[in-house]
């Protein structure tokens, strides 16, 4: 059921934020594109973002799926859809700068908190709380359902990225363009069973602490001090503000947070199962299937999370591709660090 928020008021809201927002970008320079943009070596250097306090519309409550999913809307209600996608342990303010801009084009932009994160909430106390990426993709569709959007562009990073793909290589037909950071992140329990380097093991850690009862009572009774570490070593060079963060840490008192989380990487590591419902899903995944849909791949200078270099993956993108690269310090949580970048990514995929 969605929130009234609707009619003439909200009308009247969107159009002087629109103005007001318009009025901003035609000072700092977003004609066509949204920013104007300094090549260094091929790559596109950071800008400074907008705003930190941007606003991007109003929270709303919509049934879908499994979910009653708690998102943010902002843009013409009759604008291309756009969907943004947040990772852990971010959420959906990591789009707080980039959607306004995206809005300023007339696209209409949908952001909403995962399964287990925000306000979003299980429609029963019954169903498993089920972090495998199948589902997660699933939510998102049901979402579109929800919204009568039959097709959208796709954006996100981390657990957003993963997400984007799995939706882009599974359900084509739902995405106009795809712009994922770190690329092609589909995976799968066989894949997650083999061992890597011990450098590359010791990025991971995380992902074996929660293997352990130990590590889910440590993340669940700390939380913050464990995001607030993630975001530092993730992107070491971001000097974020601590209202920054705890604006974001709130979403992480979902009580259904610790127990997503947990799941998704214990199954992961093929420790903990997945519901026999997704299991056809999972199936293709496995095979990696390469992606048909229109993609821009985005990459930070700084990403101090384990990610894949963009030469493992261009091959996976079948359709028009282009990937750019970020410099600047720009670490994991790239559409927060480099807005006006990743906005106009989303932008050019749109026109691919």
């Amino acid at each position: 059921m969605v929130n009234k928020n609707e009619g003439f008021d909200q009308d009247r809201r969107w159009f002087l934020r629109n103005a007001l927002m318009t009025l901003a970008a035609a000072e700092i320079g977003l004609s066509g594109t949204v920013g104007a943009r300094e090549m260094t070596g091929g790559k596109i250097k950071n800008q400074t973002a907008v705003s930190t306090n941007a606003d991007f519309g109003q929270l709303r409550q919509i049934d879908a799926g499994l979910l009653n999913v708690g998102y943010f809307e902002t843009g013409p209600p009759d604008g291309q859809p756009v969907v943004l996608l947040h990772g852990w342990p971010y959420d959906v303010y990591s789009f707080a700068d980039a959607a306004p801009l995206l809005a300023t084009k007339g696209c209409r932009v949908i952001v909403p908190y995962l399964r287990g994160y925000g306000s979003t909430r299980f429609l029963s106390g019954e169903t498993l709380r089920n972090g495998q990426p199948s589902a997660l993709a699933l939510d998102i569709v049901a979402l579109m359902d929800a919204l009568k959007i039959e097709k959208a562009v796709i954006g996100g990073f981390d657990w957003g990225a993963r997400t984007a793909n799995i939706m882009a290589a599974l359900f084509p037909g739902r995405c106009r363009a795809m712009v994922s950071v770190s690329g092609y992140l589909i995976g799968s329990q066989a894949a997650g069973r083999m061992p890597l380097s011990p450098k590359a093991e010791l990025e991971w850690w995380y992902q074996f602490y929660f293997a352990t009862e130990r590590g889910r009572l440590g993340y669940d009774q700390n939380r913050r001090e464990f995001a607030k570490l993630i975001w530092q070593l993730a992107s070491p060079k971001w000097k974020f503000a601590d209202a920054v963060f705890e604006r974001s840490a709130a979403a992480l008192d979902n009580p259904d947070h610790v127990a997503i989380v947990i799941h998704n990487y214990r199954w992961r590591l093929g420790i903990e199962g997945g519901e026999s419902g997704y299991d056809a899903y999972e199936k293709r995944l496995a095979e990696a299937p390469p992606i048909s849909v229109p993609t821009i791949t985005l990459e930070g200078d700084a990403n101090g999370a384990p990610h894949p270099e963009p030469a493992a993956y261009a091959k996976k993108f079948t359709g028009k591709y282009e990937h750019r690269g970020a410099t600047g310090g720009i670490g994991h949580n790239l559409p927060q660090e480099a807005p006006r970048f990743f906005a106009e990514a989303v932008l050019d995929a749109l026109r691919f």
